[in-house]
């Protein structure tokens, strides 16, 4: 006997389904984290830094001065990132699907930024910690920070620096994860639709690897002035600038290209990534979704 399920019945499963998948983001992000942290690593340094080194000279000099294994210094702070900021903004996206509609585009890039601001914000002290452990690997031995993993990072600067120095570059980490959710997620969202809605694209690999290429691509160039900013906001010592707008300033000293410093390496991490996470997430709601 076959059994109709009915339009109301049928909303009502895929509410419990988005709200019982919401932290699939978090832990897709933390899974491909793992792969692409040492991409990460060399982005933050790049930025920092103001020599002119290549990446791959840069990568070269740092295996050999340190070994390979300091391409994963501050991993720990990476995978607390990851599991607070991209699983609330995630999250957030799932569960809001309930109050806003993401059949249009606007639906979805309306609800992949409020998403991704509140993840900004929330991520803002493993964020800072991840960025300054990753830092380390370029500043001589007497001047590192030398955080033994993410949470004793997070004790000691609250506890040498103050409570409120965790958010420092919360303004642009919100500003950022507001538009990297919309790069990723929103455009992620759309371009997948649209691929599925010709004959040539089925509900496949193929098709979420085209789309989450694409939004990878999308959203680096969204959010890589933004991220410059935040990494040197974080990273800045006490004193260092005097407010956002010093940062602005400092940075536009290169000129408009200042503030897309490190974008290859940037790209090179964040299109695996983007591409990784959501290849992971589509498997985790296929084979552990409420069916």
């Amino acid at each position: 006997m076959t059994t109709t399920l009915s339009n109301t019945h049928v909303q009502a499963i895929d509410k419990t389904k988005r709200k019982s998948l919401w932290y699939f983001g978090g832990i897709a992000s933390a899974g491909a984290a793992c792969v692409t942290h040492p991409l990460d690593l060399l982005k933050v340094a790049l930025q920092t830094q103001q020599t002119k080194m290549s990446v791959v000279s840069f990568t070269g000099h740092l295996i050999k001065e340190q070994g390979v294994m300091t391409l994963y210094n501050g991993i720990s702070a990476s995978l607390m990132r990851q599991l607070t900021y991209s699983m609330a903004r995630f999250g957030l996206y799932e569960v809001g699907k309930d109050h806003i509609s993401t059949d249009t585009f606007l639906g979805k890039v309306t609800l992949a930024g409020a998403s991704g601001a509140i993840g900004g914000f929330i991520g803002t002290p493993a964020d800072m910690v991840n960025v300054r452990m990753q830092n380390d690997v370029k500043l001589p031995v007497a001047e590192r920070r030398n955080y033994k993993h993410a949470i004793d990072g997070l004790f000691r600067v609250q506890r040498e620096e103050g409570f409120r120095k965790l958010f420092n570059g919360g303004t642009t980490a919100t500003s950022r994860g507001l538009l990297m959710t919309v790069g990723q997620i929103g455009f992620y969202d759309q371009i997948k639709s649209m691929l599925l809605a010709t004959p040539y694209f089925e509900d496949n690999l193929v098709t979420y690897f085209t789309a989450s290429l694409s939004a990878g691509a999308i959203a680096t160039t969204l959010t890589q002035p933004i991220d410059v900013l935040k990494t040197r906001a974080m990273n800045a010592k006490p004193g260092e600038y005097n407010g956002l707008w010093d940062i602005v300033k400092f940075t536009a000293r290169a000129g408009p290209l200042g503030f897309f410093k490190g974008y290859i390496p940037a790209f090179v991490r964040l299109g695996p990534h983007t591409i990784l996470t959501f290849l992971f997430l589509e498997q985790l709601r296929l084979n552990f979704g409420v069916l």
